[in-house]
């Protein structure tokens, strides 16, 4: 299945560790959304937001990836499933559940964050964006 990563699952390292069977396909824009941070654990999140666009990337996953992620990404307490079509293919991702206010991420998982958008060559300038709400 193709999932779209946002926040920290864009680093290599930290995705190959939770997702052993990940791919990194490329990088995709997903349009008329914005990035942010929120929640206690000042984690990324998507909002739709007309003609803006979050930077990300596209993954092949398993099922028993899909799985691992689930249990990271607290589904569905924190986090629900989103899907949107990419070239005629459904994309899996997602958003935080509850919309609570901004909140600046911690220094540790900005840093895997930015990591996360080297290794997949993203243009920072949507990461500055989001962290200046």
């Amino acid at each position: 299945m193709l999932y779209f990563a946002y926040g920290s699952n864009l680093n290599h390292f930290q995705m190959k560790r939770r997702c052993k069977d990940s791919v990194f396909l490329k990088k995709i824009n997903l349009k008329d959304f914005r990035l942010t941070f929120r929640s206690k654990y000042r984690a990324a999140d998507i909002e739709p937001k007309k003609n803006s666009v979050v930077p990300g990337a596209l993954f092949e996953i398993s099922k028993s990836d899909e799985k691992k992620l689930d249990v990271y990404e607290d589904f569905p307490i924190l986090y629900e499933k989103y899907y949107f079509y990419y070239y005629g293919k459904k994309v899996m991702t997602y958003t935080m559940v509850n919309k609570t206010p901004f909140k600046f991420p911690t220094e540790r998982y900005l840093n895997v964050v930015k990591k996360g958008y080297r290794d997949c060559k993203l243009d920072r300038k949507f990461l500055i964006k989001a962290l200046q709400t």
